[in-house]
């Protein structure tokens, strides 16, 4: 279509009308027409729940101005499919009209590519288009954009896409005749929503005694068709709503209910907001109780958790292996003593973890092996590799009716019952004081990238072990709980700790080791403490100089035995001082031996991955 064909379609004068006149805009421009000028993928947040949502960002001009506007993950699928290029032309059919801190932001909750209008470069010269002075509750001098008067100049939505994403339900409730937003769709400019969800999870209700006063709270979790979030009722709400909201159950939700932030360390759910109910918020049982998804998950396969952020909270679902007995332990920061149970699970990633269940949970589990069960919100441990444990907020669903569970189904019982499974013991692959993906590196990149020349920097290396520095190999340490300093020898049998300012009969001996390995680029030097030096000796410190003291002559042999050993290492790269002189010095975290056939299974899908084929 010709440039002149594009510009008359394009809806002038759209975006002054969306933001200065809310109340009449769908009036005048019941679906805009808008040119995009660009798009830009936001950089991936890794949150405590994990990897958030993938975020868009676009420009689109209606010829006189140009907005910034964010894509709801809704529509994302124009990215994925190819159909939003820079130039295209987009008709707008939902979205929300924001003013933060003097800037305008849309948010596009449902658009269609125009195709038939062409791809163009820019036409007109748009400006761009700022927030206008409010005075009192009215837009610029109190009047809208066609010269009436307003009674606020609240962000708009435009909503009447929304009935076919809310299952074919109206978008408007009979209370006050208020929007059905989606959920994504929530913040705290929001003006005069009602949404429609899911109770996926109800707390039990939760007291607390401070001096300043006491109170209690419950919370939910909510769901629609475009995401979650949690909202919170404390004391008299507590009161009002706790009997009424039952998990399962559908409800109309309508504001005066305060929306903010999240606490994130209270929520596993990946919302950046949260609600709080308030006297007056509006709760009524939804008629139409099938139009809500029942849950939503995102799950991750079990071969993923090595990659996966410490303490991040995510879903799984795989085939019960392996059921243990419910035990007891104790807190050591409370004394209180916890009840938990033991599962494995596998999927077709090859792979099993371990999965510990709490409380009641774990003494009312009931689940058969070889059962499906699918799990939202458990929480990555690196406790001996990877490892999950099930949030209070989580939930867990038995032989569930989704796609992925059959499928896990139908792949275990026709050739997942005789696999064998890789685990994640010994392989953690995060750097904790960076929360970031540890990167594998082969020797040469570790000195080419400079790690640790200007900050501390975390690696993973598959290296090989060609020299160990037999002297001073460990040192006399001092055998409290974890105290681990060095003990001074009294020359009468006892050995002494300045710190704990107590004498052992003996000290415990600790690796403190120097090694040198290999790789087909290089070598590298790597300080080892006590628990990687005993992967790399299979003994303990105390054992070694056992022999060293009793039979001198055998310890040459054992260093020897220990050399060609190829290691997986996580390592840390920081700049040390010694003297006068600063260098990288480079310190193994944990060290395991290489798990042959997880590194088969990770080469088969680069091979995959590339598309290579014999």
């Amino acid at each position: 279509m010709s440039v002149t064909a594009a510009q008359q379609a394009i809806t002038q004068g759209a975006l002054d009308a969306i933001f200065s006149d809310p109340e009449h805009v769908e009036q005048h421009f019941p679906v805009p027409v808008l040119q995009c000028l660009q798009i830009k993928p936001l950089a991936a947040q890794q949150g405590p729940s994990g990897p958030q949502p993938e975020r868009y960002r676009v420009v689109l001009s209606d010829i006189r101005n140009y907005v910034q506007c964010m894509l709801a993950t809704q529509a994302n699928h124009v990215i994925h499919n190819g159909a939003l290029v820079r130039g295209c032309l987009v008709r707008v059919k939902s979205y929300q009209a924001n003013a933060v801190k003097g800037k305008n932001i849309l948010i596009i909750l449902d658009l269609d590519v125009a195709s038939e209008l062409g791809v163009h470069d820019r036409i007109g010269e748009p400006q761009a288009f700022e927030a206008k002075p409010q005075t009192g509750n009215a837009a610029i001098g109190g009047s809208n954009f066609y010269g009436a008067k307003t009674e606020s100049s609240a962000p708009a939505i435009k909503s009447e896409p929304m009935s076919s994403r809310m299952g074919g339900n109206t978008t408007s409730h009979s209370n006050g005749n208020n929007v059905v937003y989606p959920i994504e769709a929530l913040s705290p400019y929001a003006h005069k929503w009602t949404i429609k969800a899911r109770v996926t999870q109800k707390s039990d209700i939760k007291t607390w005694h401070k001096a300043s006063g006491e109170g209690k709270l419950f919370s939910v979790n909510l769901l629609d068709e475009s995401g979650e979030i949690k909202a919170t009722g404390f004391n008299e709400q507590c009161d009002q709503y706790y009997d009424l909201l039952q998990e399962g159950q559908v409800y109309y939700i309508s504001n005066p209910c305060r929306v903010s932030l999240a606490k994130k360390q209270f929520s596993n759910l990946p919302n950046d907001y949260e609600l709080t109910f308030e006297r007056d918020t509006v709760i009524e049982k939804a008629e139409d109780q099938s139009s809500v998804p029942q849950v939503r998950f995102n799950f991750v396969n079990i071969q993923e958790l090595q990659s996966i952020e410490k303490d991040a909270t995510v879903d799984v679902v795989g085939v019960l292996k392996d059921v243990g007995e419910v035990s007891s332990i104790t807190a050591k920061s409370t004394g209180r003593p916890y009840d938990k149970r033991e599962l494995t699970l596998v999927d077709d990633s090859q792979f099993s973890v371990r999965l510990t269940l709490w409380g009641k949970t774990a003494n009312s589990f009931a689940a058969q092996p070889e059962s499906i069960v699918a799990f939202k919100g458990v929480k990555v441990s690196d406790f001996g590799g990877r490892s999950l444990s099930l949030l209070q907020s989580g939930t867990m669903s038995i032989d569930p009716d989704i796609e992925e569970a059959h499928r896990l189904k139908g792949w275990y019982d026709s050739q997942g019952r005789t696999d064998s499974f890789a685990n994640h013991n010994n392989m953690s692959s995060m750097g904790n004081a960076t929360g970031r993906v540890d990167q594998t590196r082969v020797i040469s990149q570790v000195k080419d990238e400079g790690l640790g020349m200007e900050n501390t920097d975390y690696f993973n290396l598959k290296a090989t072990i060609v020299y160990i520095k037999q002297e001073n190999f460990a040192y006399p340490a001092c055998s409290s709980e974890q105290c681990n300093k060095k003990v001074v020898d009294q020359g009468d049998g006892t050995w002494r700790c300045e710190k704990c300012n107590i004498s052992h009969a003996k000290p415990q001996y600790r690796y403190i080791m120097s090694v040198n390995v290999n790789d087909h680029t290089g070598q590298l030097w790597l300080s080892c403490f006590d628990d990687v030096g005993r992967v790399i000796m299979g003994m303990t410190a105390d054992e070694l100089m056992e022999i060293k003291e009793n039979d001198e002559d055998r310890v040459p042999g054992i260093f020897e035995a220990a050399n060609c050993s190829k290691l997986h290492f996580r390592c840390r790269a920081k700049m040390d001082t010694y003297g006068e002189n600063q260098r990288v010095r480079y310190q193994v975290m944990s060290a395991s031996p290489l798990d042959f056939r997880a590194e088969a299974l990770k080469l088969s899908d680069m091979i995959k991955q590339f598309g290579i084929s014999s």
